[in-house]
């Protein structure tokens, strides 16, 4: 199978990595050239122009948002350059419009659009750990289940629709985020009674909320230690709730939770904390306690 890729960001390198060192017949193509090196090195094709990676039996996308990705395949006639009846896998997190524009457009011309996000960081990535929610038409799924599998430790299959998808995959971030957010506050309401951080985050992460979305980021928020090329960029975090919020209010669905901790992702941005791991939305809660760098 050959397989174009285009993306190479924190997540896409890692990816891009698994599919070559799996045996796939890779093509790459970047925005940014000097990402190119270390995959074409490791065995990838490098592509002149991105429609040469379009042009493959399934093309892979892994862009940062909404606009990178319609600025990609419109500049580069990226749809027209696949083959008939082509796959294109879109695994990044967009909005629901996005997925709709970009399914309706696909049919249109003949290709199918799967939306295939993924759970997990760039470590996640890169030990080939990632969950993968898959919408869009069965077959299509099919003919890309062995790269997803060798990218994640699971398919998730999400309906036909492939809006479907980036619906799950946004519900996810919301409580991500959501959660990252009150473990913040929390470690502030103990700091203020003398309680260090590493102590109460210990306490938590090994009884009651043993769980990935807070063991991924306790040890940063006990350190407080926020600069992780690793993580999940607190801007990124920021744009997902966005998204989020956007698709509560298409279908009229309250999210109180998720404007409250929008606002603290406001406040984190406004702070310069943009770059930083999402385990930074601690820094706001501690802001807001007065807390010193002693407690």
């Amino acid at each position: 199978m050959r397989i174009g890729f285009i993306g190479l960001g924190a997540m896409g390198q890692h990816m891009a990595h698994n599919l070559i060192a799996t045996g796939f017949d890779v093509t790459v193509w970047n925005r940014s050239s000097d990402k190119l090196a270390p995959l074409v090195e490791a065995g990838a094709t490098r592509a002149v122009q991105a429609a040469d990676a379009a042009a493959c039996d399934v093309l892979i996308t892994m862009l940062a948002d909404d606009d990178a990705l319609t600025t990609v395949v419109d500049a580069h006639d990226l749809i027209e350059a696949m083959p008939e009846n082509g796959v294109h896998v879109n695994m990044a997190t967009c909005s629901i419009e996005c997925a709709r524009r970009m399914a309706a457009r696909h049919e249109n011309a003949g290709r199918h659009y799967v939306a295939a996000p993924v759970l997990g960081r760039p470590d996640i990535a890169k030990a080939a750990k990632l969950n993968i929610v898959a919408a869009g038409d069965h077959d299509a799924i099919e003919r890309a289940r062995p790269a997803l599998e060798a990218m994640g430790q699971k398919v998730w299959p999400a309906g036909e629709a492939a809006y479907k998808a980036n619906a799950i995959k946004l519900a996810t971030n919301f409580m991500l985020v959501s959660a990252v957010e009150a473990m913040g506050e929390a470690t502030s309401l103990t700091s203020a009674y003398g309680i260090e951080r590493a102590d109460f985050l210990e306490i938590i992460t090994n009884s009651v909320f043993g769980a990935p979305a807070y063991l991924g980021y306790s040890g940063a928020m006990a350190n407080r230690e926020y600069d992780n090329p690793e993580g999940f960029k607190l801007a990124l975090g920021a744009k997902d709730m966005d998204l989020a919020l956007a698709a509560s209010k298409a279908e009229n669905v309250p999210l109180p939770v998720g404007s409250t901790v929008r606002d603290r992702l406001s406040e984190a941005l406004a702070a310069g904390d943009g770059d930083l791991d999402l385990a930074a939305l601690a820094e706001g809660s501690r802001r807001a306690a007065h807390l010193d760098d002693n407690d």
